[in-house]
């Protein structure tokens, strides 16, 4: 192969990177245009080409956009012949050619785009949050609820605008609060909401210290890189660069970041401020966790999700006792296999299928963004579901099949006393997500039914999460929402969702505060490791779900 035929191969497939990176950024327009960094002569070249036939547009400070029809029209005026020499060289020379991979392969954007001043201060900003532990055995969410307040001290806010607020009798369950006053004293306050608490997290089950920030092949990685403290780190950001901006809301903004929504049977922030401080959470409504945008296998957007409404979170204790005895005098009815062949009844068991207007206005969008599900999805959006479909569908995605039924499954199971001896005792811990306009006392009844084991007990663990309906999705919620998503993801739809974990808005919602889920942040299919071991977050995804929320906020607040 002749130098200059390499030359063109690797030239060729460089086009298609940046050009691929900007469109996947969603960099299609001057005011998306991102920073591109290319660290070779050969990419340098290909960009001041592009830019020369106006394919991609400079819009200052090393910023591109992607103008694609111009991209289109310049692609179609080059010869068939010259198309597909280019195209075999490129194969040939595909490692060569690559010179904007990225380590995190095929699931992240080709060229990741440098960090922005403002970005990198935001990251400094999360870091510090992440980094600081507030599991419920080893954390304290008052220092990290302090390390937040004197971001906003030194931004500007008073000791009267932002405080920590701690319970006596939890000195290590802190939650900060925030105003920035709005000018029309009769217009409902907007609150931005997030906890700061995190699940537990071993390093010896982690492939890194999960309470290190690591950013590694276009991810970060951490306990809390998602769940919560991206969203946490994003209010807080955004209060000060409202600040810094000087932005005057016509509606007060307030801000909560509370401690215990994962371990809310031991004490939950939230509803500690309703009881205690109403004032600090008193708004017209509310902006949550729960609902982000969904990636396909290849990091494609399909969906930006609003959550409107949620599951309720129940768990059972089951119980069974028997009187034992030697294990060499086995009985028939031994108590580990009586309840462990209930159990298997209960993980096979299909609670009834329910559509909601919510879910099917959801499952309604992903037929245009989901072809390959898409016959499955216009028979369950049909007048009458389609069982079988749910089926299929459900069982391509979990969360899919959560958001169409109730689920019951074991998650903790103890019994017997010896190894030489018959169990004479048996726990499991059932924990049910229950559809809303179902009772507690109805699902605890279905598990019953379904366990089929004489003698065995069922009680509820803890308090009754608080129900309410769904609050309503209204224009004055959708339309920001639609305005900045439609410049930042053009053409991605906003759908509706329920969600199907518990929150912190099932106490607000109670409380007569429209909650609404909304981050910004896509995700990818498997969950990120929520909840899981190396729970991650895209690079990609974190820094576009504070662009928006901020955008989105000053909407609202305007």
């Amino acid at each position: 192969m002749s130098t200059s035929g390499a030359v063109a191969a690797a030239s060729m497939q460089a086009e298609k990177r940046i050009t691929q990176a900007l469109r996947e950024a969603g960099a299609v327009s001057p005011d998306t245009a991102m920073a591109l960094a290319p660290g070779r002569l050969i990419q340098r070249g290909a960009l001041r080409r592009l830019v020369r036939r106006s394919a991609v547009v400079e819009a200052g400070e090393g910023r591109y956009w992607l103008d694609d029809p111009a991209y289109q029209e310049m692609r179609n005026t080059r010869s068939s012949r010259a198309i597909l020499l280019l195209f075999g060289l490129a194969a040939v020379l595909v490692i060569g050619a690559a010179v904007f991979v990225s380590k995190a392969g095929a699931q992240t954007p080709a060229v990741v785009p440098e960090p922005r001043p403002d970005q990198l201060a935001f990251r400094a900003l999360y870091e510090e949050l992440v980094e600081t532990n507030t599991t419920l055995s080893e954390g304290d969410c008052t220092l990290a609820s302090n390390r937040m307040l004197a971001r906003l001290t030194a931004a500007g806010y008073s000791a009267e605008d932002a405080q920590v607020i701690v319970p006596e009798d939890q000195p290590k369950f802190g939650s900060l609060v925030a105003t920035l006053q709005g000018s029309d004293t009769s217009a409902p306050a907007i609150l931005l909401l997030a906890h700061i608490d995190v699940v537990e997290a071993r390093r010896s089950d982690w492939q890194r210290d999960p309470f290190t920030l690591v950013e590694e092949d276009g991810y970060f990685y951490a306990r809390g890189a998602s769940d919560d403290k991206a969203q946490a780190s994003v209010w807080v950001d955004t209060f000060i660069r409202l600040k810094a901006e000087g932005f005057q809301p016509r509606r007060t903004l307030k801000m909560a970041l509370t401690c215990g929504e994962e371990t809310a049977d031991h004490w939950n922030g939230v509803q500690w401020l309703l009881e205690h401080r109403p004032e600090t959470l008193s708004a017209g409504f509310a902006l949550n966790e729960g609902a982000g945008g969904n990636l396909d296998a290849d990091g494609n957007r399909l969906a930006l999700n609003v959550q409107a409404g949620e599951k309720v979170y129940q768990d059972f204790t089951l119980t069974l006792t028997n009187p034992g005895g030697h294990s060499a005098r086995p009985r028939k009815d031994n108590a580990i296999a009586a309840m462990g062949a209930g159990l298997d009844r209960l993980v096979k068991h299909d609670f009834p299928l329910e559509v909601t207007p919510v879910t099917r206005a959801y499952f309604t969008a992903l037929i245009q963004t989901s072809p390959q599900f898409a016959d499955d999805l216009r028979l369950l959006t049909s007048e009458t579901p389609d069982a079988a479909a749910a089926l299929r569908l459900g069982a391509a995605n979990p969360v899919w099949n959560a958001m169409l039924r109730t689920t019951c499954i074991p998650t903790l199971i103890e019994g017997g006393h010896a190894p030489n001896a018959q169990p004479q005792k048996v726990e499991a811990n059932v924990n049910c997500r229950i559809l809303p306009g179902h009772t507690i006392a109805e699902t605890q009844g279905q598990i019953e039914r379904v366990l089929a084991v004489p003698g065995v007990t069922i009680a509820t663990v803890g308090d009754p999460s608080p129900t309410s309906p769904p609050p309503p999705l209204t224009p004055e919620i959708l339309d920001p929402v639609r305005q900045v998503a439609g410049r930042i993801w053009p053409g991605v739809p906003v759908v509706p969702t329920l969600s199907t974990g518990a929150t912190d808005g099932r106490f607000t919602n109670a409380a007569g505060i429209p909650t609404y889920g909304m981050t910004g942040m896509f995700t990818d299919p498997d969950g990120n490791g929520v909840h899981g071991l190396n729970e991650r977050l895209r690079v990609r995804s974190l820094y576009e779900g504070r662009d928006f929320l901020y955008e989105v906020v000053k909407l609202y607040a305007k």
